[in-house]
């Protein structure tokens, strides 16, 4: 049992760390639970289509308003104080949200309000989380770091998280926020056992000026050219995804022909693609060197635009979207280590935020494509825009994706 724990996670990746990495797999789960809950909360509450679609618009919307002060407080103060008070917050705004629910008060408007401001104490503590690892991990071992953290996000978030919300929203609507409330307090209680090297302002430091500190933020990235060219391809491939997932259902129904079970099992599928990545990470990344592997994730995301633009069958679908779900762990993986090997501590705050505004950025302008190229020419179109411009980006990219890992 000793053997298989040093191995799934090392002694030398700390104590710090493995307490941290419980706190995220049980915020994860919460998160999880909400990612079902919340919607089915408010389709219950009214069936407005545009009320209904807040609820998703909620849970991105603060990524790309927030995101960048986020980054700033992340490297102006403490950073496991801001992910307790962040966490904190959340539960206060769960405990509210428990309350409204139990005593029949909630309405629709106050559930949004309430759903808006839990997203929004989310986006803070995720930020200031995703700075906790480099400074607590060896350089060389981040990327098993990060691969942990990523399988409790696959397996409670993606996977475990949504089923059991659903479950258990159908017992009593107040349980999985309740659940959640749970979860996040938990979370709190064992950042709190984590020790950090001093960071943050000092006494005597200037006056801090954020507009000053954002523009630091984005010029570090600008000047850097591993950490520049990860963002630029983090954002034109979100331009490409984001135009063919934004009509992933409407493409399940009429070019696959799945019903809503169908589609809900092509979710599952990549899930499970997701956990295979995580199996086999370790044993890829000690045999290819990261700069390779994201030029292999680019040309596998390409290529499965590519096939769900061809194919009407529902197996071949499955086997692609088994293929991405683990290309999608991998790359990501990938993706942080590079940028938290690159970036300095005191920057890993404001350049992780500029990384955030790229993801979303791009989902957002890509959604917006996707559909109106689906309106226009058909469900496949999307696709089809999204393998030739992914195809043209690796072209271009092609030669520095092989160094970005080694700048």
């Amino acid at each position: 049992m000793i053997r298989v724990m040093e191995r799934v996670l090392p002694a030398r990746l700390g104590t710090g760390f493995r307490w941290l990495l419980a706190s995220s797999w049980l915020t994860n789960l919460g998160d999880g639970l909400a990612a079902a809950a919340g919607p089915l909360l408010i389709a219950t509450l009214t069936r407005d289509p545009l009320m209904i679609s807040l609820s998703a618009l909620v849970g991105w919307a603060p990524q790309l308003l927030f995101s960048l002060y986020a980054g700033v407080l992340s490297d102006r103060h403490d950073r496991r104080r801001i992910v307790m008070f962040a966490n904190l917050a959340r539960a206060v705004v769960l405990a509210a949200l428990v309350v409204l629910v139990a005593t029949g008060t909630v309405t629709v408007v106050t559930a949004l309000i309430m759903l808006t401001l839990r997203a929004v104490a989310e986006v803070f503590a995720d930020n200031a989380t995703a700075t906790l690892t480099p400074t607590m991990v060896d350089r060389d071992d981040l990327v098993i770091a990060n691969a942990r953290l990523g399988t409790g996000f696959i397996t409670l978030n993606q996977l475990a998280g949504p089923p059991i919300g659903a479950a258990l929203f159908a017992v009593g609507y107040t349980w999985p926020f309740a659940s959640q409330l749970l979860l996040v307090l938990a979370g709190v209680l064992l950042v709190s056992r984590i020790s950090l090297p001093p960071h943050g302002r000092q006494a005597g430091d200037p006056k801090p000026d954020t507009i000053r500190e954002l523009v630091a933020g984005f010029r570090w990235t600008i000047k850097h050219a591993a950490v520049r060219t990860l963002a630029l391809t983090i954002l034109i491939f979100n331009f490409t995804f984001g135009a063919a997932w934004s009509v992933l259902v409407l493409y399940a129904q009429d070019q696959l022909g799945l019903g809503a079970i169908g589609f809900g099992l092509m979710s599952t599928i990549s899930g499970i693609g997701g956990l295979v990545g995580t199996a086999l990470y370790g044993a890829i990344t000690r045999r290819v060197s990261l700069g390779a592997l994201m030029r292999i994730g680019l040309i596998i995301e390409t290529l499965t635009h590519l096939g769900l633009a061809l194919t009407h069958s529902p197996w071949v679908a499955g086997g692609i979207f088994l293929v991405f779900g683990a290309h999608a762990f991998i790359w990501g993986t990938t993706s942080v280590t590079v940028r938290q090997r690159a970036v300095p501590h005191e920057l890993q705050g404001r350049v992780g935020a500029v990384n955030t505004i790229c993801v979303f950025g791009g989902l957002v302008v890509g959604s917006l494509i996707g559909g109106i190229l689906a309106t226009r020419f058909g469900v496949s179109a999307p696709f089809w825009f999204a393998f030739a411009g992914s195809a043209v980006f690796v072209v271009l990219l092609w030669r520095q994706l092989l160094h970005i890992a080694h700048d």
